[in-house]
């Protein structure tokens, strides 16, 4: 069957009104919205990237003037330890020992605070270097150019294929760059163009920062002044490997990274004994000179490299893959309503963003491959908005890494529950983590509770695809010590006859008092979803969920109601509403039917009225951005179509120029869980829901022409 007629069928199935041979123009829409620039920004790159290795560039394709990132899933490092502590100090940590109900729980925050500090800081993720043009004069001395010395310059990324094109002209004389990264490896193709290279008055520099356990790296990640604090080395010769050049080892504490560079004849040269930057200069006089540089670990050195042309090919095709063979949502094409335009800017560059920054075989960080937040860690709590999405839209070859990653972890989160909390059964997933699954110290860390149900949801959306016994081993493990867990931190409250969720915990807006914190909405009806899903996929292997699940799924806490509306949690005061301690973080409460679809024991028509009053009431200037999509998706189940595409709109939820969501108050752009977000809400509201019967249901029926190709039915 050829892919037009399948996506047409597929559009079919979706219930809109298609016919096969009108497929959806995918190129035209993607190609809509290719970003342009003619300066650099200083906040934000343009990126090429994999999902694995991302580069970010200036206006000259390059980091000639702004020193944005290469990173990767894999480049991670660990600072020298604390002065005085060994490394049997950080293998003895032990932290606090908290009460639960009568026993004691322990868990990794308190202790020696210079360990405790080093353990949330390490390891962190690297930026890999940097890679400039460099500007000669007659005499073949470097000039000092700065970005006010090009004139004409235009930059344009081409979406399709992932090529970022840099023009300018310098002296008189037209300069193309042409940047593209590799799919397969953490490599970058570059391509100049230019007069200049004939008489030798054009190179290339490489560049290398100090990298260490900051909070925030933002917007540029490490220091390039700081060279006493790490090594470079450089080595040149055909036995490197084939295609390569030159090598440069870079070594910071005790992690070495190699970058590796080929392509056309080139001299390579260390700037100076005291600096971690090198000139390379083309050795043949061509107006074209191309190189591809590769990054890795010491561990795994790169053996051979791709020429420059064959990455471009490779990205192009991969790119080309990527906007054809999955999910597509057209909300442009005969709409008349003003907002669809900037709607349909946000889904395309979401989704190229996403899969350059977002798409690796490791849970994302907030800031994807882009800079460094929270030291380069990924949040478990959050990796449902960060990955959910690839479920939706039909790239489950980009979603593996979240089934991957909790089998990876299965283990610390059963030692994490068993051993170190002292609970009988289970396992209880991290918050705040990095590739080796270890739980960063912190009393939020340890005692936030909603990433728990989170692998259930993956594990569904997978089965409901595939419908595969495969499917169902595969998770079973990982399905079954999630909900042994959530069973066994429920616990039974012999003076009302019910099982309770705390204390202690911390809520999703982590902004209660974790030990009186008893029963808060939206974990209760989450833990109650998940432990029903859990027990239908014990079933579907023809066995027998424990009776534990059961009993506590039927007696749970019923969700608090203080003055007709749910609450936060139980106990709280009656008049939260007023009380900005409360109604200043994420509004979990309009998560109860929106984000989680109906829910034994949530009542509709209370589950609704508490949102009316959260979209009037909540402190909305202090949300983070994927509050927004959450309010949509409520609004899109309560029939609130017109209010749930004012909420993708919201100007406190802004996307710049190239597609970045802007971290706004809270912290620094990009923020993706806005990006991941916002295509999880635009599938749901373009394809529906379970038990949703018209099309596109969660948008306006005037003024709106929403179709759809591949995208799969939210929960």
């Amino acid at each position: 069957m050829h892919l037009s007629t399948f996506l047409a069928l597929g559009a079919l199935v979706c219930g809109i009104e298609t016919a096969l041979t009108e497929p959806i123009d995918r190129h035209a829409i993607v190609s809509r919205y290719n970003p342009t620039r003619n300066a650099s920004s200083t906040t934000t790159p343009m990126q090429v990237g994999n999902g694995n290795f991302a580069f970010g560039a200036d206006v000259t394709g390059l980091q000639t003037f702004e020193p944005f990132a290469i990173m990767s899933s894999w480049g991670w490092k660990n600072d020298t330890l604390p002065p005085g502590r060994t490394w049997e100090d950080v293998a003895n940590y032990r932290g606090e020992s908290w009460d639960f109900h009568g026993r004691p729980m322990e868990i990794m925050y308190g202790g020696d605070p210079l360990i405790q500090q080093w353990l949330i800081s390490n390891p962190n993720r690297v930026n890999l270097g940097r890679v400039g043009l460099l500007f000669f004069d007659a005499r073949g001395q470097v000039v000092n150019v700065t970005e006010n010395d090009l004139v004409d310059k235009q930059q344009k990324l081409d979406l399709w294929t992932g090529a970022l094109t840099s023009q300018f002209v310098y002296d008189g004389q037209n300069v193309t760059v042409t940047t593209t990264s590799a799919q397969s490896s953490s490599a970058v193709g570059i391509a100049v163009h230019s007069s200049l290279l004939l008489s030798g008055r054009l190179g290339l520099f490489l560049d290398f920062p100090w990298n260490d356990g900051k909070y925030f790296s933002a917007p540029f990640v490490g220091s390039f002044d700081a060279p006493a604090n790490h090594t470079t080395n450089l080595t040149t010769g055909q036995q490197l490997g084939h295609n390569i050049q030159a090598e440069v080892s870079h070594t910071l504490d005790s992690s070495t990274f190699i970058t590796s560079v080929g392509g056309d004849k080139f001299s390579i040269t260390r700037d100076s004994p005291d600096a971690h930057r090198y000139s390379v200069k083309p050795q043949a006089h061509f107006s074209s000179f191309s190189l591809s540089v590769s990054y890795s670990e010491s561990t795994a050195r790169t053996k051979s490299l791709p020429a420059p042309s064959a990455i471009a090919a490779e990205s192009s095709q991969a790119w080309t893959d990527y906007w054809t063979r999955s999910g597509f949502v057209d909300v442009l094409t005969g709409s008349s309503d003003s907002r669809a335009e900037e709607l349909q800017r946000r889904i395309v560059l979401s989704r190229y963003l996403m899969r350059v920054n977002e798409a690796g075989n490791n849970p994302p960080q907030e800031s994807g491959l882009t800079n460094n937040g929270w030291y380069g860690k990924f949040h478990m709590e959050m990796v449902f908005w960060h990955m959910a999405h690839w479920q939706l839209w039909n790239n489950w070859d980009l979603v593996s890494g979240a089934g991957d990653s909790y089998q990876h972890f299965l283990s610390s989160s059963i030692e994490r529950a068993q051993v170190q909390q002292n609970f009988s059964i289970g396992a209880r997933w991290s918050k705040m983590t990095d590739p080796s699954g270890r739980s960063a110290p912190g009393e939020i860390n340890e005692l936030l509770i909603w990433q728990q149900p989170h692998p259930l949801i993956f594990a569904e959306y997978e089965y409901r695809s595939t419908r595969s016994r495969e499917t169902l081993e595969r998770w079973k493990d990982i399905v079954n010590e999630t909900a042994n867990w959530m069973a066994v931190f429920a616990w039974y409250n012999q003076s009302t006859g019910y099982y309770d969720i705390g204390p202690p915990m911390y809520v999703v807006a982590e902004n209660t008092q974790p030990n009186i914190t008893r029963n808060p909405s939206f974990e209760l009806a989450y833990w109650k979803y998940g432990l029903g899903l859990a027990q239908t996929w014990l079933h579907r292997l023809d066995l027998e969920a424990p009776d534990i699940w059961q009993d506590v799924k039927e007696n749970l806490a019923p969700l608090p109601i203080e003055n007709g509306l749910y609450a936060v949690y139980e106990g709280i005061e009656p008049d939260f509403w007023t009380n900005p301690t409360y109604i200043n973080d994420h509004p979990a409460l309009v998560g109860l039917h929106g984000w989680l679809p109906p829910v034994p024991g949530v009542n509709l028509t209370i589950a609704k009225a508490t949102a009316d009053k959260a979209y009037v009431t909540w402190n909305i200037t202090n949300l983070w951005g994927w509050d927004f999509p959450m309010l949509a998706m409520s609004a899109a189940r309560n029939g609130e179509t017109d209010q749930a595409v004012d909420f993708l709109l919201h100007p406190l939820f802004k996307f710049d120029d190239v597609g970045m969501p802007t971290g706004g108050v809270r912290v620094p752009t990009p923020y993706f869980p806005g990006s991941g977000a916002l295509l999880y809400a635009v599938a749901m509201m373009a394809r529906g829901w379970d038990g949703s019967t018209s099309s596109a249901p969660g948008f306006p029926n005037k003024g709106w022409n929403v179709r759809v190709e591949g995208i799969n039915m939210a929960l």
